[in-house]
């Protein structure tokens, strides 16, 4: 440890050690500093050590730790006030309210001696003369502790009447608390309101939103306000992660996970703190913490997961059936504790509710890289239910009558009716015909490995006396071989079963079925043949020609002749789109959809709405793109497998975003990785969409919640599956996430990381906007040498590829960088001046009229900055002459920027008046009252006729009449 040598030394030590993360190692350090601070001999040194040392506890899971520190400092207080200042007795004062907490906190402390505090804190209060709104607010929090309601509600209506004053909490906290009170009487749709102001930015604090954010989470939930809960959840716990004192809120979003078929997420969270399972400095929050642990493992229990290994206290291994009874046992067991001391079952009751609440969503999708824990489908139930008797099994004939409506009707699970119908038939006799039809459904369950159950179908319908059914069996075994890549065979395998079925057909021997069923799978093959070597798209045409020739019309109420020749339409339409015509084949694409959808089989127009949207994407029609998707949403329904709903989602979600509807692309992208992590595919199609869903999240200005996803998204992002840019675009928008949430560290290192990979590419803008982003998130983060380092890079760059824009916007950065470096004014004032200088020489260089002015424009900010520098880094010691000198030479390049802005007319009047202004305020500091007044005058005189409600006319106005006021006094 450095000797603290003095009280300056200390009080720096102090604020070092407060921007410090939480956790034992800061209130060590505090511990140290009291030792230092009581050598010093000096009593508000150790004063001011102890209240450190108390709001280093009070923000950890150490908070036991701060009854002996405030009672020495209540102590010295009594015998010496006089050694506290006006800010150590005010947060004497103020500690008041974290001992009450704090007493409520720890079971051990009785609740005589919790009250008996209560009085002293009013007490001690009144005689400082301060409001009883903060003693009535924790009033309030002893009351509601303990189920004291109705002393609680005298409590509540006192503590909001009281005047407000220094000692009150923040609006964030009271408003946080007041929320609870409503949530605690059931009104979640009252405590949602009363929190609008804190959730919504307009009051904040070191604990808050973070808290209010967990606290809404489960009654967005009970109003099924789904959208926001999940916001809340992202936003919030983004928050509470890094904090190691907000165990309760940190149980808020392991209990959301709970809640919400997120359970895997959950684990990961209780994986990240294994510390909560056994820190005992707040055994209140303890308690909730393992309460809803217990929870989260009841509910994978019930999923049949109880032997599933899951995270829990050090030492051993857990599964979740033996985590549930740990946390159950050890939360019940606190909670007799807090009941024991407050002479009521309140907390226990409690704490049994929340363990047993029931899940309020099956999934709720978080955008976040998931792993499903449980089966789709309806929730468990509360407890399992007796098994019911054993229905009675359908009989064959009934298995049978069932599977061939769903099979005439072309119904999604016909394949399964078949499937159980062949289940009956190995236990009974049955009809040569009915094996045909077994064989020849489980042989197109089969795919490319169904031609010999095809051969065998065939044989038994010929042995059954149905030859037209036996050929179409033959023809469909064709077909499989055909997709099974062997074509040659398929093409000599089709001729017979077509000569064959014609000849029937002629002599009224089969029927329009059979015969429809071989033409179309000769058409299919001659359409592989197509696709496959770019030959024979007269005679596959011919086909299709010839099958619709013979269904067409003839449809009527038989689906399965509407579907032959729906498909011939769309094989129409892949011959239009083959030969180039890409306009025909959407309009032949939308009227299979549409013929499908009439049948009322809408399952089936998917394929086709895809294609349609696929063509009006490449020909620029990005409206028909999208009806076109979304009706391929709207006719899959349930019946679209989860890779293909994730892939829906995804193109409308690119679609409807490059139109500007970020809020609905988003929604797009969320499905799209959910229905991903359902097919099994989080590393390839889910980190795509949580990509585009961070992208449009951001553009929403949603920072928080894009983080969480993008940073979800990277470790699945790959260069050799996404492509680099994806990689570079996910941590260039996570910079930006970083930066706007003020994590400036974290957001120079994504851009360094991106500039990385986009410094070997061809084309080096990328490289260079990356390099000058980190440059100034490197500043921003406090680090000006490493800042500077980057914007050289940066400005190499901008020079090598002609952009003096920004080669001069680096520069002027490192100029006011170079102020908080070894390189001091000169080096600023030298890199400012080669700012001026570079945009000189451009200007003189350029022809183009709307160039030139842009680089005026440049020229005259880079004058203005200039001035703005000398101005300021002006040393706080300096002698007259030497203030007078700067402010002159800052008013020179005032006067320049004045002058280039003024060139520039209406599009430079905002910019020359800042300038105007700013060059008064010199004047006046250079003791020139007249000059001051005519720069004010010649502002108001500019905007003689402007617009009012102009907030920067106004602004400007308001300035000007600011300066004449001293120069007319």
């Amino acid at each position: 440890m450095m000797e603290i040598a003095d009280f300056d030394a200390l009080r720096r030590a102090m604020a070092e050690n407060s921007e410090e993360p939480e956790g034992a190692a800061r209130n060590a350090r505090a511990e140290q500093l009291l030792v230092a601070a009581e050598k010093l001999d000096i009593p508000l040194a150790v004063i001011e050590a102890l209240g450190h040392q108390l709001k280093v506890y009070n923000y950890s899971s150490e908070k036991d730790k701060m009854f002996v520190p405030f009672a020495r400092l209540l102590r010295m207080w009594d015998e010496r006030p006089e050694d506290f200042d006006e800010y150590e007795t005010h947060s004497l004062h103020w500690v008041f309210k974290w001992m009450t907490a704090g007493m409520l906190d720890q079971p051990h402390i009785p609740l005589v001696s919790i009250e008996k505090w209560l009085g002293e804190m009013e007490h001690r209060y009144r005689l400082a003369g301060h409001s009883e709104r903060a003693v009535r607010s924790a009033e309030f929090s002893v009351a509601g502790h303990v189920g004291d309601l109705p002393r609680a509600e005298r409590a509540y209506a006192a503590w909001l009447a009281a005047d407000r004053d220094r000692m009150a909490d923040c609006p964030a906290c009271e408003l946080h608390g007041q929320g609870g009170w409503q949530l605690r009487n059931g009104r979640d749709a009252e405590a949602l309101e009363v929190w609008g102001p804190v959730l919504e930015g307009e009051y904040s604090c070191a604990h808050e939103p973070h808290t209010v954010l967990a606290s809404s989470l489960a009654p967005l939930l009970r109003l099924g306000r789904l959208d926001e809960a999940r916001a809340h959840h992202l936003r919030g716990f983004r928050l509470v992660r890094p904090m190691e004192s907000m165990r309760g809120a940190y149980a808020d979003h392991v209990e959301f996970c709970a809640l919400t078929g997120n359970e895997a997420r959950g684990l990961e969270l209780l994986a990240e703190r294994p510390a909560y399972f056994t820190d005992t400095g707040q055994p209140r929050s303890r308690m909730e913490f393992l309460t809803v642990v217990a929870l989260l493992m009841d509910r994978l229990t019930e999923l049949g997961l109880g032997g599933q290994r899951v995270p829990g206290p050090a030492g051993r291994a857990w599964t979740a059936g033996e985590l549930a009874g740990h946390a159950r046992a050890e939360a019940l067991e606190l909670a007799a504790r807090f009941d024991a001391r407050n002479g009521t079952s309140y907390v226990g009751d409690q704490v049994r509710e929340r363990m047993a609440q029931r899940p309020l969503a099956d999934r709720l999708p978080l955008g976040v890289r998931a792993v499903r824990t449980a089966p789709a489908g309806p929730l468990a139930p509360p407890a399992p239910a007796p098994a019911p008797e054993p229905a009675e099994q359908p009989s064959l004939p009934a298995l049978l009558a069932e599977a061939r409506r769903l099979s005439d009707t072309l119904q999604p699970h016909a394949l399964e009716a078949w499937e159980a119908v062949a289940e009956a038939a190995e236990e009974t006799e049955v009809d040569t015909y009915v094996r045909a039809e077994i064989a020849d459904h489980m042989a197109m369950g089969r795919g490319p490995a169904g031609v010999e159950l095809f051969e065998r179908a065939a044989e038994l319908y010929a042995e059954a006396g149905d030859e037209g059914e036996a050929i179409a069996a033959r023809a469909r075994a064709a077909y499989v071989r055909a997709l099974s890549g062997d074509l040659d065979e398929a093409l000599a395998g089709i001729d017979d079963p077509y000569d064959r079925i014609l000849a029937l057909y002629a002599e009224d021997a089969t029927g329009v079925r059979q015969t429809a069923s071989v033409l179309m799978s000769r058409a299919r093959i001659l359409m592989r043949q197509v696709h496959e070597r770019s030959l024979g798209a007269g005679e596959a045409e011919r086909a299709v020609r010839e099958l619709l020739a013979l269904v067409g019309g003839r449809g009527g109420s038989d689906v399965r002749l509407v579907s032959r020749a729906a498909e011939g339409r769309a094989m129409l339409a892949e011959l239009a789109e083959h030969a180039g015509d890409g306009e025909r084949a959407g309009e032949l694409f939308r009227q299979a959809s549409a013929q499908f959808v009439g049948a009322e089989l809408p399952w089936f127009a998917v394929e086709y709405e895809v294609r349609v949207a696929g063509l009006a994407h490449a020909q620029g029609d990005l409206a028909e793109a999208e009806r076109a998707l979304r009706a391929a949403l709207e006719h899959g329904g349930p019946y679209v497998e989860p890779v293909g709903r994730a892939q829906l989602h995804l193109q409308l979600a690119e679609v409807v975003g490059g139109r500007g509807a970020a809020e609905e692309a988003a929604e797009h992208a969320l499905q799209a990785a959910h229905w991903a992590d359902e097919a099994g595919e989080s590393g390839t199609l889910g980190a795509w969409a949580r990509h585009q869903l961070g992208g449009f999240l951001l553009r929403q200005g949603r920072f928080a919640e894009a983080a969480e996803v993008l940073e979800s998204a990277l470790p699945d992002l790959s260069a050799e599956t996404h492509g680099d840019g994806a990689v570079v675009q996910t941590q260039w928008w996570l910079g930006d996430c970083l930066s706007e949430l003020g994590e400036h560290h974290a957001a120079a290192e994504r851009r360094l990381k991106a500039a990385e990979i986009a410094r070997h590419w061809p084309e080096q803008h990328d490289h260079a906007t990356l390099a000058h982003l980190a440059a100034e998130s490197l500043g921003n983060a406090g680090l000006p040498a490493e800042a500077d380092r980057a914007y050289i890079r940066a400005g190499e760059l901008w020079r090598a590829m002609g952009n003096v824009h920004f080669l001069v916007r680096s520069l002027r950065a490192r100029a006011w960088l170079a102020l908080r470096t070894e390189a001091g004014p000169k080096g600023a004032r030298a890199l400012m001046a080669e700012a001026v200088r570079e945009c000189e020489e451009a200007l003189e260089a350029v022809d183009d009229p709307v160039a030139a002015e842009r680089l005026a424009g440049e020229l005259g900010h880079t004058h203005r900055q200039f001035g703005d520098l000398l101005a300021r880094s002006v040393p706080e010691d300096a002698d007259d002459p030497a203030i007078h000198e700067a402010f002159e030479a800052a008013l020179a390049e005032m006067a320049a920027a004045i002058s280039v802005f003024a060139k520039l007319g209406e599009d430079g009047l905002h910019s020359r008046t800042a300038a105007e202004l700013a060059a008064g305020w010199l004047e006046a500091d250079l003791s020139r009252p007249a000059a001051a007044t005519a720069r004010a005058r010649a502002v108001l005189d500019a905007y003689e006729g402007a617009d009012p409600a102009d907030e920067t006319v106004r602004s400007r106005r308001a300035e000007a009449r600011q300066l004449l006021e001293p120069t007319q006094e």
